[in-house]
């Protein structure tokens, strides 16, 4: 999924957190910039100071950047700035609400460049806004499934429809796990090697259970029992059962183990069969626990392998 994020949506977004004020350039508001978007060519980051080599998605204008462009001569001032204004940056931001040169300002205003100010240091805006645009424009996949925390570790369940996700997922809430979001949980890949599970507002702290219809986790169970977001590190999913037992014996003792690819991250993934009898909340439990101890190092299918050739390599030698 493409993302994108307007000059406007990021102002509103950290104005408080950041102090953010308009100097210039307001008819801007509406410039964006799309992830999947950049020009690789510049090596453009999201945020940093001044660069008009490589230049940054928004710019910082700190002390030093000031001071560094009243030592250049007219001319080489005029040409930078062109330079910087040519390349649309999707906002400039002056640190330590310091005063902004009017031929900036100027500029800004000329080319519709969003300008603002703010009373934080340069490096408090770097962090603040890097962080928040890396996460804004992150790809990110909306998936069909239940995700739960359990045992501190982020769980969707998934299945087809009927297969009793819901209803798992409340037997589940009642033995003390907490939900994060039902039906079409949105995953975002914040770094190589995590994706952050996170609720739609519109579906925030409800259940949807055949039967009962919706229902709202936080008042039945209390604030203990959401989560706002939360880590994908396994998936369970629920399969009908099957006409004829699985003769496949290796399997009896490893489970029904493999990975979904999600974004660019392989999830490790455990496949349940429904079936009449078996206590789904309890599996889905020990596949959590299970899951945990192989992150470990821990495999008790090959410890029982070992344990089985060394057994038989003694026999053999008797």
């Amino acid at each position: 999924m493409s993302s994108r994020i307007t000059a406007q949506a990021l102002f509103e977004q950290q104005k408080e957190k950041l102090g953010l004020r308009w100097l210039a350039g307001q008819k801007g508001a509406n410039r964006e910039i799309e992830a999947d978007n950049s020009d690789r060519r510049r090596r453009p980051s999201l945020a940093g100071y001044l660069n008009v080599i490589y230049p940054n998605r928004v710019q910082i204008l700190g002390t030093e950047e000031l001071g560094w462009l009243d030592t250049l001569d007219a001319p080489a001032r005029s040409e930078t700035l062109r330079r910087m204004f040519e390349n649309r940056p999707l906002a400039l931001v002056v640190s330590k609400n310091q005063a902004c040169p009017e031929d900036i300002r100027s500029a800004a205003e000329a080319s519709d460049t969003p300008l603002w100010a703010s009373p934080k240091r340069g490096h408090e805006l770097l962090s603040q806004i890097s962080y928040h645009l890396a996460r804004k424009l992150a790809p990110s996949v909306t998936l069909h499934g239940v995700f739960m925390e359990i045992y501190s570790i982020g769980v969707l369940i998934t299945g087809e429809s009927g297969s009793g996700k819901s209803e798992l997922a409340l037997e589940l809430l009642s033995r003390g796990h907490r939900l994060v979001a039902d039906d079409a949980p949105e995953f975002t890949q914040i770094a190589p090697d995590v994706l952050d599970g996170t609720c739609p507002e519109l579906l925030q702290d409800l259940l949807e259970v055949r039967g009962l219809g919706v229902l709202n986790v936080r008042e039945m169970f209390g604030d203990t029992a959401v989560k706002r977001s939360k880590y994908l590190r396994l998936i369970v999913h629920l399969t009908k059962p099957m006409t004829e037992p699985n003769a496949h014996g290796y399997e009896r003792l490893t489970g029904d183990s493999g990975t979904r690819h999600v974004l660019d991250l392989d999830v490790p993934l455990i496949t349940l069969p429904v079936m009449p009898g078996r206590n789904l909340a309890v599996l889905t439990e020990a596949a959590t626990r299970l899951h945990i101890l192989r992150t470990k190092g821990i495999d008790p299918a090959a410890m029982f392998i070992a344990r089985h050739s060394s057994l038989l390599e003694r026999s053999s030698n008797a």
